[in-house]
């Protein structure tokens, strides 16, 4: 038989193991095919000295040099699982007055900065690697309906 504190583990461990599988569920409904199919794309290519490359594939960086910036569509992957959800004390996007009340207290460059820094559970840059500085305030923006 289980002690009352071991049962209130397993069920908190339970828990923690259906949030993250809703959550998971939620975020891989998040992403379009598009986004689905670019994820996918080879990295690069392969070429052998003196020979010439195939000429259909781009590689990742031609692509990614020639691809516009989307706040939406940079949110929805890599911010909406928690910031849709409240996930690990996640501000709501959809939290209107939260994100007023947060702005006038902190200001929005401090927010920024935390958001490039990484504050609390939220890492930096918000796993999002590849986004310039200039690119999380526009997802800061968008996030908070700027």
């Amino acid at each position: 038989m289980l002690s009352n504190g071991l049962k209130s583990r397993v069920v908190k461990l339970g828990l923690l193991v259906l949030s993250l599988g809703l959550a998971g569920s939620v975020w891989a409904q998040s992403m379009s095919e598009q986004q689905i199919a670019e994820r996918l794309q080879p990295a690069g290519n392969v070429c052998l000295a003196g020979e010439e490359c195939a000429s259909g594939g781009a590689t990742v960086a031609a692509s990614a040099a020639s691809a516009v910036f989307s706040a939406e569509a940079t949110y929805n992957q890599y911010c909406a699982m928690c910031h849709n959800t409240g996930m690990a004390g996640a501000p709501e996007r959809s939290n209107a007055a939260h994100w007023e009340a947060r702005i006038a207290d902190a200001g929005i460059d401090t927010i920024v900065s935390n958001a490039i820094s990484g504050i609390n559970a939220m890492p930096p840059r918000g796993m999002c690697s590849t986004c310039s500085d200039d690119q999380i305030a526009e997802l800061v923006d968008y996030l908070s309906g700027n």
